[in-house]
């Protein structure tokens, strides 16, 4: 067996997403040599199989969404339909310049490049296929990966990443799962004229979000034509012939689900599985490797992670990933000085119509023990959703008493998605909500709905 000579680097950093890019470009600027590996296309899971390519499909939907909301109020869009595979040509001239174009930024910042599996063979060094890769600092940033569920047939399903490259768009899919993929991709289906089937074993799909808002949702999904079946469990997927069965169970009712297309869509989790993290005496849960709040390892402090990768506390959001790579940068740099601070951080299903939270839920609050009032609405009737036929939308807001705090907002409708940022920027410069309703707004527009919902 050949012996594998090392070469010596400042840094390695396994991954080339969000987080794995600003951690190399910051240290590569600093005059450190930087090494980045990455066994797949470069570019990570925003760029080239996530929320980048995702959204536009949903942007297809959306105008999809907005034709057939405005049937009877001047549109005519009997013509109008999603050509599936036009749409993912032009989905791929987003994301297919991607690699190339990423490894051309790392040549520029004089970060070597690797193409391979890597694997820790000890606490400070990393195999790359055929290379052995040393480093003074080594940056865990590989990114999630859908979770395995553990049933025969489970390699009949297809992923996210497998439903962004669909030539044709099946007929008849199934969603297993009740999060942001199943829903999302659910209502880009539904809006190219499939039948949806999404099966959740929860009590309510989208858990993480306002219970009340969910169920609007919910019910305009159903009425959009999706059957919703919750605390559903799945137990296995067969194929026969061309055609996929699920056989599932709610309240030992066993039932079965016939269809072309079985989208993976309940769960991801760390992409760390194959990195070998005992060899470097590296410690995991299952939210992804232990860190400090430095992000720094708790086993070994030559070793960093951020993102998806990381058990840090943070949501699993693009936005987090690059925003935990500087962190990481600074400590690199300057040894460590900076610690994680989230904030308030907006989170989105891009639903249609979109789902939008930030702060606290009202169970949250209480359980901080804070008190505050509760504004909720369901706004089908406001001039906002009436003038492009929206009509389901609604919001919920939390203000604490006295101090007019705002502690968490909750959207659904038109703009959710924009609006829900201004929100997040009020809640975190800590602006009264007193203060937003004496704001002069630029009337009509979504934005000027804000002073209504405090």
């Amino acid at each position: 067996m050949t012996e594998l000579i090392g070469t010596k680097f400042d840094l390695v950093v396994i991954g080339t997403g969000a987080a794995a890019t600003t951690v190399a470009s910051k240290c590569a600027s600093a005059g450190w040599k930087v090494a980045i590996a990455d066994s797949r296309p470069f570019g990570g899971t925003c760029a080239l199989r996530g929320c980048d390519p995702k959204k536009v499909l949903v942007g297809a939907a959306e105008v999809m969404d907005w034709v057939q909301r405005m049937k009877g109020k001047g549109i005519r869009g009997d013509q109008a339909r999603i050509d599936w595979p036009e749409l993912i040509r032009f989905k791929r001239s987003f994301t297919d310049p991607v690699p190339k174009n990423r490894e051309a930024d790392y040549a520029k910042a004089g970060i070597e490049t690797f193409h391979d599996h890597a694997r820790f063979v000890g606490p400070t060094a990393v195999q790359v296929g055929r290379d052995l890769l040393e480093g003074r600092y080594i940056v865990v940033a590989t990114g999630a990966t859908p979770r395995k569920l553990d049933i025969p047939g489970e390699e009949f399903l297809t992923t996210s990443e497998q439903f962004l490259e669909l030539e044709s768009l099946p007929e008849c899919i199934v969603f297993i799962g009740g999060g942001y993929i199943s829903v999302e991709f659910a209502h880009v289906a539904l809006r190219g004229g499939k039948r949806v089937t999404i099966l959740h074993r929860g009590e309510r799909v989208l858990e993480a979000f306002d219970p009340e808002l969910v169920e609007q949702l919910t019910q305009r999904t159903r009425e959009l034509g999706a059957d919703v079946q919750l605390r559903m469990e799945v137990h296995a997927v067969e194929k026969i012939g061309e055609r996929l069965l699920v056989r599932a169970s709610i309240d030992n009712e066993q039932r079965t689900f016939e269809t072309d297309l079985v989208v993976h869509g309940a769960g991801r989790v760390p992409d760390i599985e194959h990195l070998d993290l005992p060899a470097a005496h590296v410690e995991a849960e299952k939210r992804g490797v232990k860190v400090n709040r430095y992000l720094q390892s708790t086993s070994n402090p030559s070793v960093y992670a951020a993102g998806d990768a990381a058990a840090s506390g943070g949501p699993p959001l693009t936005p987090i990933a690059g925003y935990e790579g500087g962190i990481v940068a600074t400590n690199l740099l300057e040894g460590n000085s900076v610690t994680v601070n989230y904030g308030v951080v907006p989170t989105i299903v891009f639903s249609l119509p979109p789902l939008a939270a930030a702060g606290f839920s009202g169970r949250a609050a209480r359980e901080k023990g804070l008190r505050f009032r509760t504004h909720r609405e369901t706004t089908n009737s406001w001039y906002s959703s009436r003038r492009v036929g929206e009509e389901c939308s609604g919001f919920k807001v939390l203000i604490e008493e006295k101090s007019e705090r705002i502690l968490g907002v909750h959207l659904l409708g038109p703009h959710a998605d924009e609006i829900i940022n201004l929100f997040a920027l009020a809640i975190n410069s800590g602006i009264p909500a007193s203060e937003i309703r004496r704001t002069i707004f630029g009337y009509p527009t979504l934005a000027s709905d804000i002073q209504y919902m405090l």
